[in-house]
């Protein structure tokens, strides 16, 4: 068993931790919101640590999950980041959804430090974490990889290295441009369903069976035919990665125009008061447009 740190608590990392504790390593724990950490300590054992760098002293592999660029920043540089902390050869893992600017930097920074960095976004929202069923995206250096992939592989369906530092940032961009069409185009089924006098179940469990069948709507239509939009991702998160993709691709020379267009629908969830709906709430608003 190895000692490990967990920085960032949220609704991912809060179980992704716990599962790391359960596979019986040593797990200290740091959230901005020390309440947070506290109550994990009390559930699952382990301990907690007032910064960053405390909780990577000493550990083999510090592992972190907050919100964005600038969280993760703050979390490894610094005089109280986990890069000033860590132990020279310790591998630090990332799985937050980020930029591959920021990947690029901390890659770098980390490896003037001597040490070794994995950008490992994660995709399976709450649901996949706390059931340990996360599909899991990497980029770095191969023998980084292979070092942490046993660790990671603790809360993974699939974790696949796919290849240099930013490769895992650039396939979960993939993924959130794929789920944006997807969950636009089942909502467009679902309301046009409604406009043809149409029991959205019946057609749902016909077409389900066919090339339109996907995950969203496997696990999504009910809810959204129930006008429920509490069950996955939210929309200020949706719109943070797709904000993230859309640059990227303005700098690669991408063409994502359905990925734009989808962009601005969330947009107009957000001004509906929905920036904590989760992301099929793309349905609500075609049925509040009439």
């Amino acid at each position: 068993m190895a000692k490990l740190a967990f920085l960032g608590l949220g609704v991912m990392g809060y179980p992704m931790a716990g599962h790391l504790a359960v596979a019986g390593h040593d797990v200290t724990v740091y959230n901005r919101t020390a309440e947070k950490a506290e109550k994990w300590v009390a559930q699952h054992g382990g301990s907690s640590a007032a910064t960053p760098r405390e909780a990577a002293a000493g550990a083999e592999f510090i592992l972190a999950c907050v919100g964005n660029d600038d969280d993760l920043r703050s979390v490894c540089l610094g005089e109280d980041g986990a890069f000033a902390g860590m132990d020279q050869g310790a591998t630090f893992v990332d799985h937050t959804t980020v930029s591959a600017a920021v990947t690029a930097e901390l890659h770098a920074a980390a490896g003037e430090a001597g040490l070794h960095f994995v950008d490992a976004p994660v995709s399976g929202g709450q649901a996949g974490a706390e059931n340990g069923q996360l599909s899991i995206m990497c980029g770095g250096d191969e023998a980084s990889y292979d070092a942490a992939a046993p660790i990671i592989q603790t809360y993974a369906k699939l974790c696949r290295r796919i290849g240099a530092s930013g490769a895992g940032q650039m396939t979960k961009m993939c993924n959130q441009i794929a789920i944006a069409g997807l969950v636009q185009g089942l909502s467009e089924a679902l309301h046009f369903a409604e406009k043809a006098g149409l029991d959205g179940r019946a057609v749902v469990e016909v077409i389900s069976q066919g090339a339109a069948g996907s995950w969203q709507m496997a696990n999504r239509y009910e809810t959204m035919l129930d006008d429920k939009f509490e069950h996955g991702f939210a929309v200020d998160w949706m719109r943070k990665d797709l904000g993230i993709c859309l640059k990227t691709a303005d700098e690669n020379g991408a063409s994502l125009p359905v990925t734009a267009l989808v962009d601005q629908f969330y947009k107009d969830v957000q001004k509906m008061g929905g920036r904590r709906w989760d992301t099929s709430s793309l349905f609500k608003r075609l049925r509040n447009l009439g």
